[in-house]
């Protein structure tokens, strides 16, 4: 019997648990090849790697930190299971970057595999947790703000933010690696902005 794709489904709390726990490890797999292969991505795990790279204080340090402020944006206006949902999927990504490492060696890789495999991964991994109403905070979290209230895409949002992070980025990186960068972020902008539109997706949280 085909399903009825008409009816939106409510999305069970284990269904929501599962998606984070996967959703929160494909983003930290996909930081680990970015952090591996010297690349950056927009959004603040990007600004993240950036400061990784200038001080050496470990990327889950810094992605936590830098999405604190952004926490009261989604209290007052995604609503407190949003907002809970945003706070475990960050402090998930921040503990999974820093034990990915450990779990997997990775002695050499392809920056350019890394930036497009990378990208796929975080894009798949925000994808998972949009659609769970749940974010990896910061821009994620403005993004799905004005998606949901003005209608501007958010995949695009991010793309314009992201560009202005790989912008600042050539200061600090090698030019070819920043321009591996823009290739893994156009891949996974796309994937969010081809997959998280109204209509694409009928299940909720």
């Amino acid at each position: 019997m085909t399903p009825d794709l008409s009816s939106p489904s409510h999305h069970r709390w284990y269904e929501d648990i599962f998606a984070i726990f996967i959703g929160t490890m494909l983003v930290s797999l996909g930081i680990a090849f970015y952090s591996e292969a010297q690349l950056t991505t927009g959004s603040s795990a990007g600004l993240a790697l950036l400061l990784q790279y200038a001080t050496g204080i470990p990327f889950g340090v810094l992605f936590f930190g830098i999405n604190l402020p952004f926490y009261l944006l989604a209290f007052l206006r995604m609503g407190w299971p949003f907002a809970i949902k945003t706070i475990g999927s960050v402090a998930l990504v921040s503990l999974f970057a820093g034990e990915i490492p450990g779990w997997i060696g990775i002695e050499t890789i392809n920056p350019l595999f890394a930036s497009l495999v990378g990208g796929g991964l975080l894009g798949l991994g925000v994808l998972s947790l949009f659609r769970h109403k749940a974010s990896v905070g910061g821009i994620n979290i403005l993004a799905l703000y004005l998606q949901e209230n003005f209608g501007i895409r958010a995949g695009y949002f991010q793309l314009g933010i992201d560009a202005i992070i790989l912008v600042v980025a050539f200061f600090i990186l090698p030019f070819d690696r920043v321009l591996y960068s823009i290739a893994g972020a156009l891949v996974m902008n796309m994937i969010i902005a081809l997959n998280h539109r109204p209509g694409r997706y009928v299940g909720f949280s």
